[in-house]
């Protein structure tokens, strides 16, 4: 949720011309990693739960691109995106462990 309103925030800063570009993708891809993690974990079987957070995974890597692409485009300074990559690290070393964990227990 923190990194939910950390790229809220970013995205916030993209010039009015990305409205229906880049400034509505990247709340959708960082929206369905928390969702996507509650959804699993409401599932019936591990084996459910390991997918959702598959496609949680996946969502926050396209976050992360999105970020990077804001970056190249000039629309945030690389320091402003800082805290969100270093989260989006942080996040993804913790969905890679617990899928590990779901799928070897």
């Amino acid at each position: 949720m923190d990194l939910v309103v950390l790229i809220y925030g970013l995205a916030e800063s993209f010039p009015k011309t990305e409205i229906y570009r880049l400034t509505s993708q990247i709340p959708l891809a960082v929206f369905s990693v928390p969702g996507n993690i509650d959804e699993g974990n409401g599932r019936s079987s591990r084996k459910e739960y390991a997918h959702f957070l598959s496609i949680a995974k996946g969502s926050l890597m396209e976050t992360e691109t999105y970020v990077f692409l804001a970056v190249r485009l000039g629309y945030v300074p690389q320091a402003q995106t800082v805290e969100s990559l270093n989260l989006i690290t942080e996040i993804s070393k913790m969905l890679t462990k617990l899928r590990t964990r779901l799928i070897n227990s």
